[in-house]
């Protein structure tokens, strides 16, 4: 019996399953921890040297349904309702009429 490649086709049993983080069939069934997303620590795990990993799974290849309208309330100072802000230049003579 060798050690070697002959007996790895002797295996059956799954290693790994799916993950309930990330959903990548990574995670190990006896380690209880996922080889792709790292989970169950707290932090998403990612490395240096994985580049084009990290590129795939960055912030703005979903959806960002939050962040896409950050920018935009940003740009007008975060206001929110119906407030408008007037100049005061606009409000003054306005306020000297009623003086």
């Amino acid at each position: 019996m060798t050690k070697g490649t002959s007996s790895f086709g002797k295996r059956h049993t799954k290693t790994h399953t799916l993950c309930r983080r990330c959903g990548n069939r990574a995670f190990h069934k006896q380690k209880k921890t996922c080889a792709q997303c790292g989970y169950p620590s707290a932090k998403i795990r990612s490395f240096n040297w994985s580049e084009k990993g990290k590129r795939r799974k960055t912030t703005g290849t979903g959806r960002m349904s939050h962040l896409k309208k950050v920018h935009r309330r940003f740009k007008n100072g975060f206001r929110e309702g119906n407030l408008k802000r007037i100049c005061v230049y606009k409000l003054l003579p306005i306020l000297i009429r009623f003086s």
